[in-house]
């Protein structure tokens, strides 16, 4: 992928996004739109990736046919809100591996703290889909794609469901290699380091944790 940020404008997704966004939509609900809307992004996400070709059978004849190259993909989940992009992306690339990036965010610093990280080996020959539905400050976000280097990954690739301008600009400055593929940019942060006009707090809205 070229491009540093790319905003996936697909009516579906715009759709459900707008239902996502209402304050009024259910966990079970805004869970179950998470998930869709995660399948349409990981589409886009993994447009570019390398192909080869086996030989197979089909019930007319044989044909030299098109298959996924090299090692099989790394879904990265961003704990804990990560987990609802996950399941939708991993239902769709059900062979992937899959890690755990666990961070939370100190409310007095803002600054993300480590306390779980377990990922799949080799990750310098595989492709790296790291996932967290919100790209705010850009802290934990950087945080985690740093981790994922120290680790090895090389080709690495960040979905989230929205995005502010100040988290794409500070993942910008810290990772420019890592392409960043969103539903929506939105307006800014507000003091307290969320998403304007957003959707809330991820996590709480998935889990029923308010």
């Amino acid at each position: 992928m070229s491009q540093h940020l790319t905003v996936v404008s697909h009516p579906l997704i715009q759709h459900k996004l707008t239902l996502m966004r209402e304050k009024t939509t259910s966990t079970a609900v805004f869970r179950q739109l998470l998930r869709e809307i995660s399948q349409l992004l990981a589409y886009e996400i993994t447009r570019e990736l390398d192909m080869t070709t086996k030989m197979i059978e089909t019930p007319i004849q044989e044909m030299q046919a098109p298959v996924l190259a090299g090692k099989k993909l790394a879904l990265i989940s961003i704990l804990r809100a990560g987990n609802g992009l996950l399941d939708g992306v991993h239902d769709l690339i059900p062979s992937a591996r899959v890690g755990f990036v666990g961070l939370y965010r100190d409310e007095e610093t803002l600054q993300p703290v480590q306390y779980y990280f377990k990922v799949p080996t080799e990750l310098d020959e595989r492709l790296v889909i790291a996932v967290d539905p919100m790209l705010a400050t850009g802290n934990s976000s950087v945080a985690a794609i740093d981790l994922l280097k120290e680790a090895g990954a090389t080709n690495i690739r960040f979905l989230c469901l929205l995005a502010a301008p100040e988290g794409v600009a500070r993942m910008k400055e810290a990772h420019p290699d890592v392409p960043i593929v969103t539903a929506a940019l939105d307006e800014r942060l507000n003091e307290l380091g969320y998403i304007v006009p957003g959707l809330g707090d991820a996590g709480d809205r998935m889990f029923g944790t308010k």
